[in-house]
């Protein structure tokens, strides 16, 4: 499938904002089993090669991977301060576990591979949002493997279907949509800020 008109735009907005570090971080809502929505920041982490689907990470033992397992829609919203801009891209959430998607299991090695030793700490603290742990050396524990990911360790990809891009600069403002029809097409529509 060809790359989607968006996914250029969000390049350029990431070089133009690099100087940002936190330019990464994306708010990203779920749907909770009681229908509400549950709403995070995330580390975007590039796209999956040659493709559309945006790349993040989390830890088995989060309700953001139980939320994803029961309800995979989701939306993430994207706001770069140097652009002004945001990207509103909604799509559903694929969970890559140590046990599923045999053909993304080299893609989620190599994600832990990539990860700094403090984020790959993480993946072997008490589990979270349970009550805290009272012993400090809890979260002191030894280094995991940097080649072998922990088993709770997975790959999240975002599919969108579609994209709303808001560019705030300019009177009046720019707003574009991007929908993905059932032939994987990418439609454009200019609307209205």
């Amino acid at each position: 499938m060809p790359l989607a008109p968006w996914r250029s735009l969000i390049t350029r907005t990431l070089h133009k904002n690099r100087s940002l570090i936190y330019s990464r971080y994306v708010q990203l809502a779920t749907v909770r089993e009681n229908g509400l929505p549950a709403n995070r920041t995330v580390v975007f982490r590039g796209f999956l090669e040659d493709t559309n689907q945006l790349k993040f990470i989390t830890d088995i033992r989060s309700a953001k991977a139980e939320q994803i397992a029961k309800q995979p829609a989701a939306e993430i919203c994207w706001y770069f301060p140097n652009t002004r801009e945001q990207f509103r891209i909604a799509g559903k959430l694929t969970l890559v576990t140590a046990n599923s998607h045999p053909h993304l299991q080299a893609t989620r090695i190599k994600m832990w591979q990539e990860l700094s030793d403090a984020a790959r700490l993480q993946f072997v603290w008490p589990d979270p949002g349970n009550m805290r742990v009272k012993t400090p050396e809890a979260f002191t524990p030894p280094a995991p493997d940097n080649i072998q990911p922990v088993e709770n360790f997975c790959l999240l990809l975002l599919e969108p279907t579609e994209v709303d891009h808001l560019e705030l600069r300019g009177e009046p403002q720019n707003r574009w949509v991007y929908h993905c029809t059932e032939t994987q097409e990418w439609l454009t529509e200019e609307i209205n800020p």
